[in-house]
């Protein structure tokens, strides 16, 4: 593993293209699966992470979170995760392996290095890629796995900057210690929102509402043995419609209604929901902390006035502190945005092993939240891109020696 020093930055503009390496930018999951691929086939992959180490998404989310997917579906490539791990695996566990990762495959890894515009050499055979430091980097191709939660997104609500109790967004909230005994409010019902209202009952605060705009589908993290995991794999490639009418009875043999606790069952399917990316709620406790009401569903926040918070209904709170579990934008505009490669969300028209047209050699990975599991997906794609990277790029690619 290469360290955060200038001169372990890799490669120069001037380098011909038989010495130009693949970049890979973000040193998580993603890119480190997929520089693993790469390094199989015999390709030279740079990992390039802004951080001074692998996983850090990984390392500032909450304490309390486990994937909710299998440990046995979320290894990555070419390394299993350890039984010790047990089923649900820990926050400090997933840093653990992705550090292990990197180690045991002997990944070329860059730290201290971000990357803020990738260009296209003008005569076509690969990229430059303008990082700190005023490094310019070549490459012969580009994989870009900054993250599906890079930049927390907090919306614009109006009269919020006058609030006068605590507010931070999910990305800053590390456990419930700091709540115990006060009225917090949670903004979002996607899993994380969902589980940090959990946590926060657990460690003890004294009221803890949950601000709903559009009620979720939710589901068993696992039934009978059974993780919902598998099934998300299972229907991953069968049509949507399909899956929305399977799903109907599913949820209703398995998941109470909540109706009367303010979280209606959802009037549209839940593969339909996936296909927009809002991923079904795994219940970690949010079913027994609604229906016995340590959790209080109340409607969206409009906005913020005269200290209080303003709710959809029309109706007025005054908690203690605000918990915006609001989500996060890929931010990517900077980075890749005038290649004419995102959609009007801002996400990458492609990804996996294909390339945007109009930027051959420019893959993306991890900037989709599949129902079959993100971190499966991960490792699937990264032997697909390695493929069409050996496939479009050989001979432009520095070879690792034999």
């Amino acid at each position: 593993m290469a360290d955060s020093t200038p001169s372990a930055t890799p490669a120069h503009p001037a380098a011909q293209p038989a010495d130009r390496p693949v970049y890979v930018i973000g040193g998580g999951p993603g890119g480190l699966a997929a520089a693993y691929a790469l390094r199989a086939r015999g390709l030279r992959a740079v990992v390039l992470e802004k951080s001074d180490r692998v996983g850090a998404s990984w390392r500032r989310h909450y304490d309390r979170l486990h994937l909710h997917t299998t440990r046995r579906l979320s290894a990555l490539p070419g390394l299993p995760m350890p039984r010790r791990f047990g089923r649900w695996v820990s926050r400090d566990d997933v840093v653990r392996y992705l550090e292990k990762y990197a180690e045991h495959h002997a990944l070329e890894i860059v730290t201290g290095v971000e990357v803020s515009r990738v260009d296209r050499l003008p005569d076509g055979t690969g990229w430059l890629l303008h990082a700190s430091g005023g490094r310019e980097l070549t490459g012969a191709a580009v994989i870009v796995a900054t993250g599906h939660n890079h930049t927390p997104r907090v919306p614009d609500w109006p009269g919020r900057a006058g609030f006068t109790g605590e507010f931070l967004h999910a990305s800053a909230y590390r456990n419930a210690g700091p709540y115990a005994g006060r009225d917090v409010l949670v903004v979002g019902v996607g899993n994380t929102g969902a589980e940090i209202a959990v946590d926060l009952v657990e460690g003890g605060a004294a009221r803890v509402r949950l601000a709903v705009r559009t009620a979720p589908h939710i589901v068993r993290r696992s039934t009978a043995g059974w993780a919902a995991q598998y099934t998300g794999v299972l229907v991953r490639r069968l049509p949507v419609p399909l899956v929305d009418r399977l799903a109907k009875p599913l949820a209703r043999l398995s998941v109470p209604d909540l109706s009367a606790h303010g979280l209606p069952r959802p009037d549209t399917g839940l593969y339909s929901r996936v296909t927009e990316g809002a991923i079904p709620v795994q219940d970690v406790g949010l079913i027994d902390a609604v229906r016995k009401g340590r959790v209080e569903v109340v409607a969206a926040v409009d906005s913020f006035e005269e200290g209080k918070v303003v709710l959809a209904d029309g109706s007025r709170i005054e908690p203690d502190a605000v918990i915006a579990a609001t989500g996060y934008v890929r931010a990517l505009e900077d980075l890749v945005g005038h290649l004419d490669v995102l959609d009007e969300r801002g996400r990458p028209v492609v990804h996996g092993a294909r390339s945007p047209r109009q930027a051959p050699g420019l893959y993306f990975t991890g900037f989709t939240n599949p129902i079959s599991g993100m971190f499966r997906e991960m490792a699937l794609d990264a032997g697909k891109i390695a493929k069409a990277v050996a496939a479009h790029a050989d001979g432009q690619v520095s070879r690792l020696p034999s």
